[in-house]
């Protein structure tokens, strides 16, 4: 069933997001905001690797993962006034990423960490993100998006 495959895709994006390395490199607590800075980072990657795939499915997926992030806000307990701005914010923030991300492969890794240090408090180890996420790239290159929707993929670090 096609919205089992999107939640697997949700699911794997935030087993990624809940890599414990993540965290250890930061200056500040592991928060809610933070998590979901990194889903949104690895989700504007996934997006972008698999960008030549079908556009409504990409559309589908996309749909689903923003539909599932409002659930977790409302589930921590925002009203529907703060919920809607939260989205906002988050929306605005996912579609930053994007366009930042564009021309990855460009970017130098001194650009790279930049990208970082402007979206996360993060301690002076912004190489280690810079290698996480050049990893993460190759992975999802090396598996096509419906294994990413089937299997659990797992980045070993």
């Amino acid at each position: 069933h096609m919205s089992d495959n999107y939640l697997n895709i949700y699911n794997n994006l935030i087993n990624l997001t809940r890599n414990k390395l993540l965290y250890k490199n930061l200056n500040s607590e592991e928060t809610f905001s933070i998590r979901l800075t990194f889903y949104l980072i690895h989700f504007a990657f996934f997006l972008k690797i698999y960008k030549t795939e079908e556009k409504k499915l990409l559309q589908k997926i996309y749909d689903f993962n923003f539909r599932q992030l409002e659930i977790s806000i409302r589930e921590i307990g925002y009203g529907d006034v703060s919920i809607n701005k939260k989205m906002k914010d988050y929306l605005n923030l996912f579609h930053k990423l994007i366009l930042e991300i564009e021309d990855w492969e460009e970017k130098n890794n001194n650009k790279k960490k930049e990208f970082f240090l402007n979206y996360v408090d993060m301690n002076s180890n912004t190489a280690f993100f810079v290698d996480y996420f050049d990893k993460y790239i190759n992975l999802l290159k090396k598996n096509s998006l419906n294994s990413f929707s089937n299997n659990i993929i797992k980045l070993d670090i």
